[in-house]
């Protein structure tokens, strides 16, 4: 939600000036959005809430055990130094038709509020909610034409894609640059997703918009991914990206059902907005092959898939069909107490052949190792020292995790 921030700022200036008195205005989540000049001393919530425009989750916590989301009236906030709240605090609500909107806040450091005071203070926080509540639905105007024209800008057609592309830019929604794009997908097993989890994929991208500045991103949430379109605004910075992948990964996270992973592709810049559909299915891509080949981890580039992005591009019978027999053989194996062969098989190849290092992952004695691999020998014929046999089962694992066949 855009406020009109100097709008918002004149009128808690107006109105601290005229009752001499310090004032502040946050949204719900005590998140300042303006702020009067202090006469007198200020305790260190206020000075959290002033320099980084939040306050700590605890204050939020405190403040709404007070009562504070529940009343329409003045209430009082008692001093809590532990919190940082060293003065306490005079606030009355912000509604517009009873929806909450913010808070208006006076320090108790002050003197009481009489009646003259009220009343405009009152005044003030109706003319807060009235623009609160128009920027919300301009807001909410321009975010549905920006998902409109987001949706067309990655279609199928070209002639839709350079039209919302030039709208896009016309209506000053979006810098007319080279752009990427970011794709977030969450996986629970064979689950569906639950409405948590597309809860947290909206606050992922979202948390990622917040990091670019305004007409530099666009968001588009799908039903088993979300969106996040980028100008490239660094292009020699590869790493700019992958960092903001992690954050927007963390926040998922932390946001979604447990047992639920999440896995981020990373596209390649296009140079024209209206190409930026060919990164979108980079990105989707890079996604898609990492959830299944592990170890390329959890943020992906679309360029460092390497060979398995050749490999995704085929039709899974053809993978299916290349496998080496041995593999299948390995994969199909009848005799119990066997079934870490392929496991085993796969952390020797991710570990380059290193003993030391596979037996150390997989827990297990040196000797369990080599026996493990003598059957595998044994299995698929092969010889584990001979390179063209290592790398023949070492890719065909790879393809059989691409077409989910092991």
């Amino acid at each position: 939600m855009v406020f009109e921030m100097a709008e918002l700022q004149r009128l808690v200036e107006d109105l601290g000036q005229r009752l001499s008195r310090s004032i502040a205005l946050d949204d719900t989540d005590l998140r300042l959005l303006a702020y009067s000049s202090h006469a007198g001393e200020v305790d260190p919530a206020r000075t959290t809430s002033i320099l980084k425009r939040k306050v700590s989750r605890s204050v939020v916590d405190y403040v709404r055990e007070k009562g504070a989301r529940g009343t329409d009236n003045f209430f009082t906030i008692p001093a809590r130094p532990d919190l940082g709240i060293e003065i306490a605090r005079i606030g009355v609500p912000v509604k517009y038709r009873g929806a909450l909107l913010g808070f208006m806040w006076l320090l108790t450091s002050e003197g009481a509020v009489d009646d003259l005071q009220a009343s405009a203070v009152r005044r003030a926080a109706e003319t807060v909610g009235l623009i609160i509540h128009r920027e919300y639905l301009l807001g909410e105007l321009s975010r549905g034409r920006e998902r409109e024209l987001t949706r067309d800008l990655l279609a199928d057609q070209a002639e839709v894609r350079a039209q919302a592309a030039e709208q896009l830019v016309a209506e000053n929604l979006f810098s007319h640059r080279a752009s990427a794009a970011l794709v977030v997908t969450l996986t629970r097993g064979n689950s569906p997703l639950t409405e948590q989890d597309r809860l947290a994929l909206t606050a992922g991208v979202e948390f990622g918009r917040s990091r670019r500045e305004q007409r530099r991103a666009l968001t588009l949430e799908r039903p088993d991914h979300a969106i996040l379109l980028l100008t490239d605004d660094h292009p020699t910075k590869r790493g700019a990206l992958a960092e903001l992948g992690t954050g927007i990964r963390e926040r998922v996270l932390a946001e979604a059902d447990s047992h639920t992973c999440c896995w981020i592709g990373i596209g390649e810049p296009r140079t024209r907005l209206e190409d930026v559909h060919a990164s979108y299915a980079d990105a989707r891509r890079a996604a898609e092959v990492a959830s299944v080949v592990r170890v390329l981890g959890f943020v992906v580039r679309y360029s460092e898939l390497g060979v398995y992005s050749m490999l995704a591009e085929l039709p899974p019978d053809r993978l299916a069909d290349s496998l080496h027999p041995g593999l299948r053989a390995l994969f199909e194996r009848p005799r119990p107490g066997e079934d870490d062969l392929v496991f085993t098989l796969e952390a020797f190849f991710d570990n380059a052949g290193n003993i030391k290092r596979t037996s150390e992952q997989l827990r297990i004695h040196r000797t369990s190792l080599y026996y493990r691999l003598k059957r595998v020998e044994e299995i698929t014929g092969v010889d584990l020292s001979r390179g063209d046999d290592r790398l023949s089962l070492h890719l065909g694992l790879k393809i059989a995790r691409l077409i989910a066949m092991h």
